[in-house]
């Protein structure tokens, strides 16, 4: 009886510190959503005016399975959460050695209802053997907005490697005159920070300029600024005037990515002239390492310039995990450019979405709906078909593509990291946390979700949905999320 009553008090403590705990919890997960939105973690919404007209009604079959009955939820519908099975581990691990029932993914996909979601391009892909297991207008071109970027870096990553490095120059152009060249580093910052101290800066670069320049007894410099590596329009003629805090103007030379805040998340103001922005914080750079700099302008490097200093960017597989994390749009239309001069043409926006079709074709991910204008997904002119995705991501687990490997490694994992951070959220998405491995894709009116996930059997899928015009754009995220974690759960031997 003593033990019965001193077990009554330490139970009701422990009850009363499991709900205060699941209040903090609710509380600092609002506060944590809001910060991932603000530090562009999370992908805030781009508003567009034209509407998106891609695709009609979504055919989403009876939810029946072939047996009559209804088929089950992926977790439990209701109830509390105490009663919803805990989550697989994250990014649990498979042979890829699972068969996989097409009837079974399609009835799974089928029961998964969620009103005014809208229309779809979906297809369902089994990475081990390529079989088609889930197909709904997987063929007809969609707008995929920041699904895109997964085109656009499979491209850089393809033809240029995970190792490569873009370089930040400063060549002679005779005594006492410098050239500072820009070799586009989407992530050049101005200056080395603790939080992120794989990045090259100008502060590094101009130390080491100065040092050389000391070596030769030069004191005092004219420095002229190269951005000519892209040419082309800086904007895409198809995006609308209001995406001003959206995206920078493209430069192979800006410092933060041509943010006038550094640091700034997704949204925010950009400067007018990022070559020339960068040019005029590296002349300070100098002057504050006692080299006196006089004018600054625009001009050309000489072919075979003697170099002076140099830093070297992130390695490419960094980049493409960061703007496949973050959602990024400026890093995504660098990479484009640069695409079209690793192709050996030249460095604009038309020249790198035609390097891009030009390689799906040889990866065997080109399908006939496709149709690219930028590499980002911010235009609403851009198509891509879901059977387009599902292929470039089967090609990329493939032994003979190992240079696309990034493509997947980067991806954002479900309930975890990067814009699918705070999603799979709900009961009946719960169970794709850690299982599901996705690049979102947000425009008004237009939603997508594209990626890979590890079945309960041990099966490795592709997948790609892309909703247009749905009546509600939050329940289309919804699906969204419900879909894949349905699929997650799929006993499909």
């Amino acid at each position: 009886m003593g033990v019965k009553r001193l077990l009554v008090p330490v139970v009701a403590l422990l009850v009363v510190t499991g709900l205060v705990l699941g209040l903090v919890s609710g509380v600092f997960g609002t506060i944590a959503h809001r910060g991932l939105v603000a530090a562009g973690l999370e992908t805030s919404a781009a508003s567009g005016a034209a509407s998106s007209g891609a695709l009609g009604p979504s055919a989403t079959g009876t939810g029946r399975t072939r047996g009559g009955s209804t088929a089950p939820s992926a977790t439990p519908s209701s109830g509390s959460a105490g009663s919803v099975a805990l989550p697989a581990p994250v990014l649990a691990g498979t042979d890829g050695q699972g068969a996989v029932s097409a009837a079974a993914v399609s009835d799974l996909v089928r029961s998964v209802k969620v009103k005014d979601s809208g229309g779809y391009s979906g297809e369902v892909r089994d990475m081990r053997t390529g079989a088609v297991v889930f197909s709904h207008r997987a063929g007809s071109g969609a707008i995929p907005a920041s699904t895109t970027k997964l085109v656009t870096t499979a491209t850089a990553l393809d033809l240029l490697g995970a190792e490569h490095r873009f370089t930040t120059s400063v060549v002679s152009a005779g005594r006492g005159r410098i050239v500072l060249v820009g070799g586009g580093d989407p992530y050049l910052e101005e200056k080395s920070s603790r939080a992120q101290p794989t990045r090259a800066s100008l502060g590094v670069l101009a130390a080491r300029t100065a040092r050389a320049l000391e070596k030769d007894g030069v004191k005092k410099v004219s420095l002229d600024y190269d951005a000519s590596l892209f040419s082309g329009p800086a904007r895409n003629p198809t995006w609308p005037a209001t995406y001003g805090d959206v995206a920078s103007d493209v430069s192979a030379l800006w410092v933060n990515e041509g943010r006038s805040t550094p640091g700034g998340g997704v949204l925010g103001p950009r400067v007018s002239d990022p070559a020339k922005d960068a040019a005029k914080a590296f002349a300070d750079r100098l002057e504050s390492e006692g080299i006196d700099v006089g004018s600054v302008g625009r001009g050309r490097a000489a072919r075979g310039a003697t170099r002076v200093a140099a830093v070297s960017s992130m390695t490419l597989e960094r980049i493409v995990e960061h703007v496949l994390m973050t959602s990024d749009n400026d890093g995504a239309e660098v990479l484009l450019r640069q695409a079209a001069v690793a192709a050996h043409r030249p460095g604009t926006s038309a020249d790198g979405t035609a390097v891009v079709v030009a390689r799906l074709k040889d990866l065997g991910a080109w399908t006939p709906g496709v149709r690219l204008v930028d590499g980002s997904g911010l235009s609403r002119s851009t198509r891509i078909p879901a059977a387009t995705l599902t292929k470039l991501l089967r090609a990329a687990g493939e032994d003979a593509h190992p240079r696309l490997r990034p493509l997947l490694t980067g991806l954002p994992v479900a309930g975890v990291e990067g814009s699918l951070a705070t999603k799979f959220g709900d009961d009946e998405s719960l169970a794709g946390r850690g299982v599901v491995r996705g690049k979102t894709g947000t425009l008004s009116k237009v939603h997508g979700l594209a990626g890979t996930i590890t079945t309960r059997d041990g099966a490795l899928l592709a997948y790609a949905f892309l909703v247009n015009d749905p009546k509600n754009d939050y329940n289309a995220t919804i699906w969204l999320d419900r879909v894949t974690a349905a699929i997650s759960t799929c006993g499909c031997r």
